[in-house]
């Protein structure tokens, strides 16, 4: 599994605290080092059957994973106070992880495969269905625990944010499936679901004002293949790329003057910071440049963000740069380096980068029947180029 991540401050045990989402991103990084030979594959197995056994072990609620668990007994541990129960979306992040190794694995360790088939089988979406939530229909819950099922801390999944692949994978659900009008009626009909605005000549089809932190538009298609996949409400491969330069153009006009902002130093979304850790965006700007930010977008946008991988590394390499990838973020402006990497914000390059190479994630991901049942229950059509 995962560490949540390694160094920084935070207020849990950074030793012990393991991360369902970013272990599914982990896993999808694990398989390009397979792919790519930087680790043998039979290496790469043996993980994925620990992390696999380490899991069917684990609290789970209906077959829901917490957001953090304990490395050392898998017990849950509590993401904030009262919120000790599963975690859709971060589930949802995990099940994609998984379900890329299932099929990466298919003929080289069918054993493996099944072994993870039936944790996918387990997850119960439809548990986290609330019958009503205000005046949208059949909300899907973020948090629930079985024994106080709706508090505060449920949250209804309402877009746009990272959460798509849940929908996806809940319509596609072959054991627990949810009706596809919970994506029309709940997460499509959200305040915040459609933009449509216009941020320094460029559209916006999603999102909140100026889209939010860009993992709102990259975790999602860390596995989905946003090119050529459109639905109702937009195109997906358009919106990846819009959010991306928004997010870019906000930087390079640079309205706060922070030092060290530029067509080679660009990207806000949620990381560590001087002052704790901030979900950075053009509405929440502190000076804080995040390495993933860029990088993360380079399928989407790969003249822009190549200038940033080369600067982040060739020149601030000997700072920024280790053993683990980059640092989780700096701030030329504050004279300040991120002494920590999250799982969350590492992971996610090595994935879009293959992805912008090979399309191998991509390819793994939307060849699962699952997934295609999920796009096809939820009207999603998807012309994008064969990876």
């Amino acid at each position: 599994m995962a560490r949540e991540r390694s160094g920084g401050g935070a207020a849990y045990d950074i030793e012990d605290t393991v991360t369902t989402g970013g272990t599914g991103f982990g896993i999808m990084a694990q398989l390009v080092a397979a792919e790519r030979g930087w680790r043998r594959a039979e290496e790469i197995e043996e993980r994925l059957r620990r992390i696999t056994g380490f899991l069917e072990k684990a609290d789970r609620f209906d077959g829901v994973f917490p957001h953090f668990l304990s490395g050392a007994t898998g017990r849950v541990r509590a993401f904030a106070p009262g919120d000790d129960g599963g975690d859709l979306v971060e589930t949802a992040f995990l099940m994609t992880g998984l379900l890329c190794a299932a099929a990466w694995f298919a003929e080289r360790a069918p054993d493996l495969t099944a072994r993870i088939e039936e944790l996918w089988r387990a997850v119960n979406w439809a548990a986290h269905v609330r019958a009503t939530d205000g005046d949208l229909i059949g909300g899907l819950m973020w948090h629930r625990h079985p024994e106080r099922p709706w508090t505060e801390t449920s949250l209804p999944i309402r877009g746009w944010n990272e959460a798509l692949p849940v929908f996806v994978l809940a319509a596609g659900s072959p054991t627990h499936p949810i009706s596809p009008s919970i994506y029309h009626e709940s997460w499509a009909r959200a305040p915040a679901f459609r933009n449509g605005r216009n941020y320094a000549g460029i559209e916006l089809p999603l999102g909140p004002e100026w889209g939010g932190p860009l993992f709102l538009s990259q975790y999602p298609f860390l596995g989905l293949d946003p090119r050529g996949l459109v639905d109702a409400y937009a195109d997906y491969g358009v919106q990846a790329r819009a959010h991306a330069l928004v997010n870019r153009a906000h930087c390079l006009a640079n309205p706060h003057g922070w030092r060290g902002y530029g067509t080679n130093l660009w990207g806000l979304t949620a990381s560590d910071d001087p002052i704790g850790y901030v979900a950075h965006s053009p509405t929440e700007d502190t000076g804080t440049i995040t390495p993933t930010a860029a990088l993360s977008s380079l399928p989407f946008v790969p003249d822009e963000a190549m200038p940033v991988l080369r600067h982040l590394h060739d020149d601030l390499g000997d700072r920024l740069f280790g053993e683990g990838g980059f640092v989780d973020a700096l701030s030329p402006h504050h004279d300040w380096a991120a002494a920590s990497r999250l799982a969350i914000d590492q992971a996610p390059i090595v994935v879009a980068l293959e992805n912008y190479r090979s399309g191998l994630l991509w390819r793994l991901f939307m060849g699962r029947p699952e997934v295609q049942t999920g796009l096809s229950a939820l009207g999603f059509t998807h012309t994008g180029p064969v990876a």
